[in-house]
C-alpha cells in the first residue's frame, strides 16, 4: 500500500533539519569523518559535474581523506534527451570516469547488479521519477541530485515510491552547507525570525523556473527557516526573480534569483539576539559526508517534509508569475500535486 503524502505530513517537521554539520574550513573538520563499512557506489548520468566530482573524492582522494573503503565502481551514463549543455557533457565525462577506473554500464539494471549504492545524479530532473523506481525495487540506498524532480508531483511520487518499497532516499543541494548554517543551528542569533537568500537563478526551458538552478538558494532559505511556509509572492524582471514567503508563524523568508551583474551564493539571517551574514560556499565535502553516512546507516539528513516543502514553494512561485504576482497558497499547491502523484503507479 502506498504511503502518500499529505498536507498534515507536509508542515510537521523540526524547524532546522539537517544542518548541524562541522563547517570550519579546515581539512581535518571536513574529512574527519568514520565511515563503518563502506561499499560500491553506482551513479545514474554522467551529464553534470557533480557526478565528476563526487568520483574524484572517493576514487582519487586528497591526502587526509578517508572515505572508508566507498569508492565509485560503475556508471550508467545516459542523462538528458534534449538539454543540449547536458547531452553534450556525456563524451567528455565518460572518459574522466573511465581514467578513475569506473566501468561504463549499458543499462540500470546491470548497474544494480554491480553496486550497493546509487547516486541518482542525472542533470534532467524529467527522467529522475522513471530512473529512481527501479533503483528502489532492488532495495538500493539512492541520494538523488538537484532537482528530486521537474515537478512537485513527481517529487511527491518518488517519496511515495521510497515508503512503499521502504528505501530510504534523499535529495540535497550542497548550498545547504554554506559557512554560517552551523552557527545558526547552534543558536548563535537566538531563534531565527526572517532570512533572505540569494543564488544565481539561470532558467531551463524544460523545468520551472527554480527548479533548474534557484534551488541552490531556496534550499538556503529552507535549511535557516525550517518549514512551514504557507504562501509565495513572486515578482519578476528579465534579470530578476524575488520570492517572498510568509510562514505560518508569521515570519517572512525571501530568495532573490540572479541573472545579471555580479552573482554569488548568500544571504542574511535576522534572529532574536543578532543579524548574521551566510558566508561562503563549502564545496562537495560536506554533503558527500553527508551521503555517505546515509548510506552506511539509512537515516536521511534532511526529511522528506523538508525537501517536498522547498519544492512547494518553488511550484508556488512558478504559480504566482503565471498569476502575475498575486500571492498563491502553499496548500492549494500540494493538494493538487498530491492528486496528481496518487495516478502514478510504481
Amino acid at each position: 500500500m502506498k504511503k502518500e503524502f499529505n498536507r498534515r505530513d507536509f508542515v510537521k517537521t523540526a524547524a532546522i533539519g539537517g544542518i548541524g554539520l562541522g563547517l570550519a574550513g579546515n581539512a581535518a573538520s571536513l574529512y574527519g569523518r568514520s565511515f563503518a563499512s563502506g561499499g560500491k557506489i553506482g551513479i545514474i548520468g554522467l551529464d553534470t559535474s557533480h557526478s565528476i566530482a563526487f568520483t574524484k573524492a572517493l576514487n582519487a582522494p586528497e591526502p587526509g581523506a578517508d572515505y572508508g573503503g566507498f569508492k565509485v565502481v560503475a556508471a550508467y551514463p545516459k542523462g538528458s534527451n534534449d538539454i543540449k549543455s547536458s547531452v553534450e557533457r556525456i563524451p567528455g565525462y565518460i572518459e574522466d570516469v573511465k581514467k578513475l577506473g569506473v566501468e561504463i554500464v549499458n543499462s540500470i539494471d546491470e548497474l544494480l547488479t554491480k553496486v550497493d549504492f546509487v547516486l541518482l545524479e542525472t542533470n534532467d530532473g524529467r527522467l529522475h521519477l522513471e530512473q529512481a523506481i527501479p533503483v528502489l525495487k532492488a532495495g538500493k540506498r539512492m541520494f538523488i541530485d538537484k532537482p528530486v524532480a521537474a515537478s512537485l508531483s513527481d517529487a511527491i511520487a518518488i517519496f511515495n515510491a521510497s515508503a512503499h518499497f521502504k528505501v530510504p532516499v534523499f535529495s540535497s543541494s550542497s548550498l545547504r552547507y554554506i559557512t554560517g548554517a552551523k552557527e545558526i543551528s547552534e543558536g548563535q542569533i537566538g531563534k531565527v525570525l526572517g532570512a533572505d537568500t540569494f543564488s544565481p537563478c539561470s532558467l531551463e526551458k524544460t523545468h520551472p523556473d527554480f527548479f533548474w538552478y534557484g534551488i541552490h538558494g531556496v534550499e538556503m532559505l529552507f535549511t535557516i527557516m525550517g518549514t512551514g511556509c504557507k504562501s509565495v509572492t513572486r515578482v519578476t524582471t528579465p534579470d530578476t526573480d524575488l520570492a517572498v514567503g510568509t510562514w505560518q508563524d508569521n515570519r517572512i523568508g525571501s530568495y532573490r534569483g540572479i541573472r545579471a551583474g555580479k552573482s554569488g551564493y548568500g544571504g542574511n539571517v535576522f534572529g532574536e539576539k543578532g543579524i548574521l551574514a551566510l558566508g561562503a560556499f563549502n564545496g562537495y565535502v560536506p554533503l558527500l559526508n553527508k551521503i555517505l553516512e546515509f548510506f552506511n546507516t539509512g537515516v536521511v539528513p534532511v526529511s522528506r517534509e523538508e525537501t517536498l516543502d522547498i519544492f512547494a514553494f518553488m511550484q508556488a512561485a512558478d504559480d504566482s508569475k503565471l498569476a502575475g504576482g498575486a500571492p498563491v497558497e502553499i496548500e492549494k499547491v500540494v493538494e493538487k500535486a498530491t492528486r496528481i502523484a496518487k495516478k502514478i503507479s510504481f
